[in-house]
């Protein structure tokens, strides 16, 4: 746990510490790769005293502040300073020499990175210092952004260029016999997130730190990432992320930052009168930081990830001796192993149990470490309710609900504060963001898996739910007990469980029975229930229920999780009955009562409805595109809307332009740059608006087409270098890259592809070249583990690949390439080389979307339907500059029922390529499954729910029209110029803005 004194009361020296000051000193003097370092380090720092070593913080410590760089100020990253690139190749000597990861006989591309990386590490903890000290002395309100995914990507690019030290980097390495970008490529993505929700977070961190805002991020530090995807002949295969292997350069263990984290046990009332949580597994949750630089800005803030362990006097040394060796590290492996894997798998009720885990990991180390902040900010003289106006809490999905209930606990617990006042503060700090529209998909959990494992959270859960079931009954009256009911079976927390006896009782209808026979009854069943599942959930046994069809998972559309599953209880709650009641009973048994509402089914599972919690705990709760927070307040949440309608926000998602297309485009970024007239478009992006102007100059389009054209070439080695097909960079590059999920349609991509493969070889070579413009179309994505209907459809598209691919007849015509392991390395790539980009989900399924906007911000024209932020990116670009086809959100429940009555009549071309497919022309593997999911009126895994027959015609007519559209060149480039023009509202620096004056009420703190 963190130290008795201070959880921060150390610090950690870096850089030099592999040395004495004295032998420092010495060396620096005599050696010839010593010199620079010091003098590398005092350059960038604006230092100008007598050498003391380099101070990292553990970024939350001291009480006496003192600069490490200077005694009379904050350092300034960009003084008269020079960074010259000899001094920038003398620091990088310095660590491949004194901070070494490898041998020291050679100076290879992975050697290079790592002592690269170090040497702007150097250049960033002095910043990171400077900005921690400035926002613990101003003590400005902070914002804490938690979330289970940062997909942050490669950093050493990102970082120098907002340091602005690219083309010295570049100078420096080639002094050294290397090239940037190949040392650049060594660097192994971080593998800590997935899709669009972790790519999000890490845009918010780098518009925060942009923007100067006083934020931090909490995340988990996975060892083995979600996982690598790798093709073969079956489609998909997992093997574990290896990003950890060779070290992170990035991260500095924080060893005197670490929290205790309790699990199981049980609640107790002390002596004292208070609640304790006693017993249990204890293990300990260790502090890694990552530095995060804003660009052009000193401030750089902080990414904090936790790893979990346990002390060694745990290791069972005894057991080992005696040959028990897995019994001697079960606490060690129990403990580690929640910070393994990304979403584990939670079929199983021990995967569920880890899933649990780690979000339980995420939100008390986290708050413990927010609190212990608080505190030493406040000094002597701490005042909770100062709490909500120094913190905000942002929870990225619902995934970190259990803040809710643990800021709760430790405030209640620990510090001593009332129910009232915990409660209170606790609305008043934390806010909530959405990310899906699907009721189904909204996170669950098994109220009796949450009761083993956080026994005193789900206390106050319920003590939760009661506090809102008091506000429902308040709210709408006991007249209409038939609207009440609703309401309660809606709202409620807690699913399927008894309501208390005060509200249970407005339900009760008088029947001719014995009252106390039956309650009696009930009791002895209730008795035996409780036994048999106590006993069903000890042993592991407990059913998973709620399983979706293609696991839609955990309630994270955006994520890729798999659902937290309910497990069947088979318990039925009661009241204790009151004397009072007891004494009726007696006196007149000829009256009893009957109800079916307040109590709970014992058919159906228990759960915990973690969205419902965040609603209520919460203090905001925002959609992240224009129709999707209309959807919240209408469908989703439309109860709550009405209750607190001032809750309730939109923050249309963004895109950071420094990475996404200041540094992986280039080219286009020095076109703009030139056009416009000044680079102030990468922090004002609503100067990109100026381009417009400028759509039907011929220079410009000259210009811009020979950008995209470089771009493309790029990717023309990336295809070859991940799947050996070699393409022509002369036809158009189509692209569908996202998570690999049945509403996001590339079902339907793939269908549209297989029918223009079947044309094509219906027709003559001179008819093929008349009727169709020559594509590549490019796919990536990765399929959860577990997701089997999504892994069909990676083998489906691999095996109409290889048979287009190695069709003599169509040649360039037409080529199907999917890219493994899909990452934001190859995003940076793909992205700025692409033409059409396909954002083609079932309208009203995506909440946003955000590789949308970075398409568009690259010149990249969309084909999509009015789903999530397309509909605003229409609206911005211009209709005659986006490709649009599909049913509309609001058409889409209607079609399910027509379907469901058998009144749906499929096109014939829908028809024609389902069977096509099922003709065996693209390889021996049985596709019926997948085609029959788009087949039948009703039932699990039938029905075509998402709707691709239905869109499939409108689909194939668009698609058309991109034909004629690319064929006139001028057009394209013309639209290509209007996206890039129009994406100036997609900026995450936008986003960060909203949040921050309508959310968090956080001011930008800039250092002086």
């Amino acid at each position: 746990m963190a130290s008795s004194s201070s959880p921060f009361s150390t610090r950690t020296t870096t850089a030099f510490s592999n040395l004495s000051p004295s032998t420092r000193s010495r060396d620096l003097r005599s050696r010839s790769t010593g010199s620079f370092s010091f003098f590398f380090l005092r350059k960038i720092g604006g230092y100008r005293g007598a050498y003391r070593p380099l101070s990292v913080r553990s970024v939350a410590s001291d009480r006496e502040l003192k600069d490490p760089i200077s005694e009379d100020g904050l350092s300034s990253t960009r003084s008269s300073s020079v960074h010259d690139s000899s001094t920038i190749a003398s620091s990088i000597k310095y660590h491949a020499e004194f901070t070494p990861s490898f041998s020291p006989e050679h100076f290879e591309l992975p050697k290079a990175y790592y002592a690269t990386a170090e040497s702007v590490r150097d250049a960033l903890i002095i910043n990171w210092n400077a900005t921690y000290e400035y926002f613990e002395k101003v003590n400005v309100k902070q914002a804490y952004y938690l979330s289970m995914e940062f997909l942050q990507g490669r950093a050493l690019l990102n970082a120098i260029g907002n340091l602005e030290l690219t083309g010295q980097y570049a100078e420096a390495l080639k002094q050294l016999g290397h090239n940037l970008e190949n040392v650049a490529t060594q660097e192994p993505d971080a593998a800590l997130g997935n899709g669009g929700l972790g790519r999000l977070a890490s845009c918010f961190l780098d518009s925060l730190a942009t923007l100067n805002y006083p934020a931090w991020g909490y995340g988990l530090r996975y060892k083995y990432g979600l996982f690598k995807q790798n093709i073969t002949k079956d489609g998909q295969e997992e093997v574990a992320e290896s990003w950890l292997e060779m070290g992170n350069p990035w991260e500095i263990v924080r060893n005197d930052v670490a929290y205790p984290i309790k699990f199981y046990g049980k609640v107790v009332l002390g002596s004292d009168g208070k609640k304790h949580w006693i017993g249990g597994e204890n293990i300990k949750a260790v502090a890694y930081d990552v530095p995060i630089p804003g660009y052009k800005t000193k401030t750089t803030i902080n990414l904090r990830l936790w790893s979990t362990k346990v002390p060694s006097e745990d290791f069972d040394l005894a057991a080992f001796n005696a040959g028990q060796h897995t019994k001697a590290s079960e606490d060690q492996l129990n403990a580690e192993k929640i910070c393994y894997i990304l979403y584990p798998g939670d079929e199983s009720l021990e995967g569920k149990i880890l899933r649990l885990k780690q979000q339980y990991t995420l939100c008390s180390a986290s708050l413990q470490d927010i609190l212990a902040r608080f505190e030493k900010r406040a000094g002597s003289s701490v005042n909770w309710e100062d709490f909500p106006s120094k913190v905000a809490v942002q929870m990225n999905d619902t995934h970190p609900t259990l803040c809710i209930p643990e800021l709760i606990r430790i405030l209640i617990d620990v510090k001593g504060l009332s129910w009232t006042e915990a409660w209170n503060i606790t609305q008043r700090t934390v806010a909530y963001t959405n990310h899906t529209v699907l009721p189904e998909a909204l996170e669950k959990w098994s109220l009796d898996i949450m009761q083993k494992l956080l026994p005193r959270h789900v206390e106050i859960i319920e003590m939760i739910d009661e506090e809102l079931i008091d506000k429902i009954v308040s709210e709408h009256g006991t007249a209409d007990l038939v609207l009440l009911e609703n309401k309660l079976k809606e709202m409620r927390i807690l699913d399927n469980v008894d309501l208390p006896a005060s509200v249970a009782s407005l339900f009760i209808k008088p029947k001719k029975e014995s009252r106390v026979k039956s309650e009696q009854t009930l009791v002895e069943s209730t008795e035996t229930t409780d036994v048999a599942v106590e006993e069903k959930v000890d042993s592991g046994e407990a059913e998973s229920g709620e399983i979706e069809s293609g696991k839609v998972e955990s309630g994270k559309v955006e994520s890729g999780e798999v659902e937290s599953g309910e497990v069947e209880s088979g318990e039925v709650e009661t009241e204790e009955v009151e004397p009072e009641e007891a004494e009726l009973q007696e006196e007149d048994d000829s009256e009893s009562e009957e109800t079916t509402f307040p109590y709970s089914d014992p058919k159906l599972p228990k759960v915990v409805r973690m969205a419902n919690l965040c609603v209520v705990g919460g203090h905001a709760v925002n959609g992240v595109a224009e129709i999707h927070s209309e959807i919240v307040k209408e469908e989703v949440f439309n109860s709550f809307y009405k209750l607190w309608p001032h809750k309730f926000q939109n923050k249309t998602n963004g895109v950071t332009p420094r990475r996404w297309i200041r540094f992986c485009n280039p080219d286009l970024s020095n076109i703009i740059t030139k056009w416009i007239g000044s680079e102030d478009w990468v922090l004002n992006t609503e100067r990109l608006a100026e381009l417009k102007k400028y759509a039907d100059n011929e220079d410009l389009h000259l210009e811009w087409r020979t950008a995209k054209r470089n771009n493309k070439l790029k990717v023309v080695s990336l295809i070859k270098e991940k799947t050996g097909y070699i393409v022509s960079p002369d036809v158009m590059f189509d692209v569908q890259v996202k998570r690999i999920h049945e509403y996001k349609r590339q079902l339907l991509n793939i269908l549209g592809i297989v029918y223009r493969y079947k044309k094509m070889k219906e027709m003559s070579a001179e008819e093929r070249i008349a009727s169709y413009v020559p594509r590549v179309c490019i796919f990536g994505g990765k399929a959860f583990a577990t997701y089997v209907q999504a892994k069909r459809i990676v083998k489906f598209i691999t095996d109409v690949g290889a048979t287009i691919n190695h069709d003599p007849d169509i040649g360039d015509l037409l080529k199907v390439v999917f890219i493994p392991d899909y990452n934001v390395s190859v995003a940076e790539v793909l992205i700025p080389g692409s033409e059409l980009s396909q954002h083609i989900s079932t309208a009203g399924m995506e909440a946003s979307g955000t590789s949308n906007m970075k398409f568009v911000m690259n010149g990249c024209v969309l084909i999509g339907t009015l789903d999530g932020a397309n509909v605003e990116i229409r609206e911005e670009v211009g209709e005659d500059n986006f490709f649009l086809f599909g049913a509309r959100a609001h058409e889409i429940a209607g079609l399910r029922k027509e379907r469901a009555a058998g009144e749906f009549v499929p096109d014939p071309r829908f028809e024609e390529v389902k069977k096509f497919v099922r003709s065996g022309v693209f390889g021996t593997y049985n596709y019926d499954e997948l085609m029959g999911s788009l087949e039948g009126n009703e039932g699990f895994g039938r029905a075509d729910y998402f709707l691709v027959g239905k869109d499939f015609p409108s689909y194939l007519e668009c698609q058309e029209e991109v034909d004629e559209a690319y064929r006139d060149q001028e057009r394209w480039t013309k639209m290509s110029i209007l996206n890039t023009a129009g994406s100036y509202k997609f900026s995450s620096d936008r986003t960060i803005h909203e949040y921050a004056k309508d959310i968090w009420n956080i001011e930008p703190a800039l250092l002086p």
